[in-house]
């Protein structure tokens, strides 16, 4: 009875997530959104291609249309094209290999097992792609349905190219998926997690008032700041892959192109990441007595406080200048240079204040040196146009 109630209970989870998806789809645009569209739009391109092939002209082998069609329905245009030509090919190859080989030795079993182990190392080629695995698929079409024919194998292949035709059409004329969306999301995503890090840490600076758990949380959201950045990272690939090919993506390159912009924020939310890592690993260090980084004295811990502040909000910023659905904000790229400028000069005074706070502890001096000298490139990547 007890698995039958965690049965119960995973049925019941799995409505729950699919109903709040349902809702979620509903409510505005989203991921969530995008999913049900690209549902639909499948459905849609293998009723279409049954319609045509099975119902209309009432194919031999009608299946076979809108099961390519269904396939090809990708998450991106440019990939519906790219796997349809492949997927055609690997289909034509296997068909074309197990027909002539059948035709001349009039054996299904024997055929089979020269054609399969043939037809897969033929799948392995580079120019197939992923798709090579319909070639074995195309030549178990022809010697499992009845009779071979010449005709019968033609018509597959017809069929084959005829639901691709259908799958990539769909997929480019109806609500083609453009990911620019997710992409920002994903950059704004990491901006906001760096921005609050580095006030967390600032505030325990300044207190003076962490612990070594308190500070060890710290570093390990700073580990997967890093983690979020290499997800911006794939947003952005798939951003450029979707408006390949793709009608509605060239209407919105105007607007959000996924180029240099975004890759230059990658650069700099990348600079940030690495520098918050090394923050938050410097005053976990600290806090563990066992270490032999010494808790940085008011003198230092101050002026650093201030500028892990000043950096924060140059983020927050950087993040309204740079992610913006409708474009650059004006007065957010003012304030962020006069921000940048305020960091320079918090930059400064720290240098200058760090050589008489750590004269007698030269590995101290060796860390808060490194520290600076990242804050400095941080600061310069922050003001780029």
């Amino acid at each position: 009875m007890e698995w039958t109630g965690r049965a119960v209970r995973e049925v019941r989870r799995r409505g729950a997530a699919a109903v709040q998806t349902v809702r979620w789809a509903w409510a505005g645009p989203g991921r969530e959104r995008d999913l049900v569209a690209q549902a639909g739009k499948a459905a849609l391109a293998a009723w279409v291609a049954w319609a045509v092939a099975g119902w209309w002209l009432a194919a031999p082998m009608a299946f076979v249309a809108p099961w390519v069609a269904v396939v090809l329905v990708e998450s991106t245009v440019y990939r519906s094209l790219a796997h349809g030509l492949q997927q055609v090919a690997a289909i034509a190859v296997g068909t074309v290999v197990a027909t002539g080989v059948a035709l001349v030795l009039d054996s299904t079993m024997v055929t089979m097992a020269l054609v399969l182990p043939t037809v897969l190392l033929l799948g392995q080629w580079q120019r197939l792609g992923s798709q090579g695995v319909y070639a074995a698929t195309g030549a178990l079409f022809v010697l499992t349905s009845g009779q071979v024919t010449v005709a019968a194998s033609a018509a597959r292949v017809a069929e084959a190219v005829f639901g691709a035709v259908v799958g990539v059409a769909v997929n480019a004329l109806i609500r083609p998926p453009v990911y620019l969306r997710d992409t920002r999301a994903a950059l704004r995503d990491a901006a906001r997690e760096a921005e609050e890090i580095l006030d967390a840490v600032a505030d325990g600076l300044a207190a003076g008032e962490w612990d070594g758990h308190q500070a060890g949380e710290w570093h390990e959201r700073a580990l997967r700041l890093g983690r979020l950045v290499d997800q911006a990272r794939s947003a952005i690939g798939w951003s450029r892959e979707s408006m390949r090919v793709n009608p509605r993506g060239r209407r919105r390159q105007a607007v959000a192109p996924p180029g240099k912009a975004y890759a230059d924020a990658l650069t700099v939310l990348d600079y940030v990441a690495v520098h918050t890592a090394g923050v938050t690993r410097t005053v976990w260090e600290t806090a563990d007595q066992s270490g032999k980084a010494a808790r940085p004295v008011a003198a230092i811990a101050r002026p650093y406080a201030d500028f892990l502040r000043r950096t924060a909000r140059a983020v927050s910023l950087y993040s309204r200048t740079r992610f913006a659905p409708s474009g650059q904000d004006d007065s957010a790229a003012e304030a962020l240079r006069e921000a940048v400028g305020e960091l320079h000069r918090t930059l400064d005074e720290f240098r200058r204040r760090l050589p008489g706070a750590v004269a007698d502890d030269p590995d101290a001096l060796a860390t808060y040196g490194t520290l600076l000298a990242q804050a400095h490139r941080l600061a310069e990547q922050l003001v780029q146009d």
